[in-house]
């Protein structure tokens, strides 16, 4: 599962190359056709099948749930979504305990390696983005992405939202990056009502472009935030709406600690792959930017755009409220500190290295 342009297909057929396969991609005339008869075209097939593109085809799943339940099955699938909102319905109801899903999203820094942080940042994890062999390069890529993703790819989803007021909410989404979700001031903004806005914001995160981060409560006495936070899950994209084409250009933007923040929080959670994660603010100001919970254990991360960050009331207020195992704040350059008991100060790269345990 992932967006478009992520990488799914590429990897997909190495994977393929390596082992007896067959390939079909389900939006290619050719294929749709070898597809008219599902159960008796597949049902024959020994190996690996690949089916690209599932969401065009989601017909397939009851079929898919056939053959894998076969005594003598001797194929196996491997089943590519471009992120469609109906698609882990289909294959949740069809293909109940016979799927495995891996979420596939652009590059992140394990796999970019050191020394491009700031490339990474700027650009994106889309492939053709950050392979661009230029920064004028990569921002008509992204552009070209947006357009397309929004001209034809959205209404493929069967979500039927116009192009024009879809880009508008999603640059302001861009502005809101890392704030508290508020749909009364984005209808008003945009003359919609609040059940509308919060439709559209489901429809990005449904396809990967958004991530609603939910808020934790714990029991303690004081009154908590209780709205997500939003970020756009993509910095490239983040970037290209807010109109950022440069370093330079972001180094210099008031919102240069919101995007930091939005790109940590992506890194942390492709490295650790919790289950759950969420975020922690109560009323009176004190926060924690992220919390998972990690083989028994409350790990607690702050993202701060600065080479030296301090200790300060609100790392305290929840290492005591939320009983915290650790609290790891992570920081552009190379910092490697000690803030207190607990509390311990990391650069990113060095985080995308060791995880948790540097």
């Amino acid at each position: 599962m992932g967006p478009r342009q992520s990488g799914k297909s590429t990897l997909a057929r190495a994977i393929a190359e390596a082992v007896p396969s067959h390939y079909f991609d389900l939006e290619s005339p050719r294929d749709q056709l070898r597809l008219q008869n599902p159960e008796l075209a597949l049902g024959r097939l020994t190996g690996l099948v690949v089916l690209d593109e599932i969401q065009t085809r989601p017909d397939l799943f009851p079929v898919l749930r056939v053959l894998a339940d076969r005594s003598d099955a001797s194929a196996r699938f491997l089943i590519l979504g471009s992120a469609a909102p109906e698609l882990m319905k289909h294959s949740a109801e069809s293909l109940a305990g016979r799927i495995e899903y891996v979420d596939l999203h652009g590059f992140d820094l394990t796999e970019t390696g050191p020394g491009t942080l700031e490339r990474l940042w700027v650009r994106g994890g889309f492939p053709r983005s950050y392979l661009a062999e230029s920064d004028a390069a990569s921002v008509a890529w992204r552009e070209g992405f947006v357009r397309t993703f929004l001209e034809r790819d959205l209404p493929q989803f069967g979500i039927r939202v116009g192009a024009a007021a879809m880009r508008r909410f999603w640059t302001m989404l861009a502005h809101a990056h890392g704030q508290l979700w508020n749909a009364a001031e984005l209808g008003r903004a945009m003359g919609l009502s609040d059940k509308t806005v919060r439709t559209y914001l489901d429809e990005l995160s449904q396809t990967f472009m958004v991530r609603q981060l939910q808020p934790w409560f714990e029991n303690i006495g004081k009154r908590q935030v209780k709205s997500p936070k939003i970020y756009l899950r993509d910095s490239g994209l983040l970037h290209h709406l807010m109109a950022l084409e440069t370093e330079t250009q972001l180094h210099s933007h008031p919102k240069v600690g919101s995007s930091w923040e939005g790109f940590v929080l992506e890194q942390v959670l492709r490295q650790t792959r919790p289950t759950q994660a969420y975020f922690w603010a109560t009323q009176g100001g004190a926060e924690l930017d992220l919390l998972v919970f990690h083989e028994g254990r409350r790990l607690g991360y702050e993202f701060k755009y600065a080479e030296r960050p301090r200790f300060t009331r609100s790392m305290r207020v929840a290492m005591e409220d939320l009983r915290l195992d650790s609290l790891l704040v992570i920081c552009p350059g190379t910092a490697k500190a000690s803030l207190a008991s607990g509390v311990d100060v990391i650069g990113i790269e060095a985080f995308a290295r060791f995880g948790h345990s540097a």
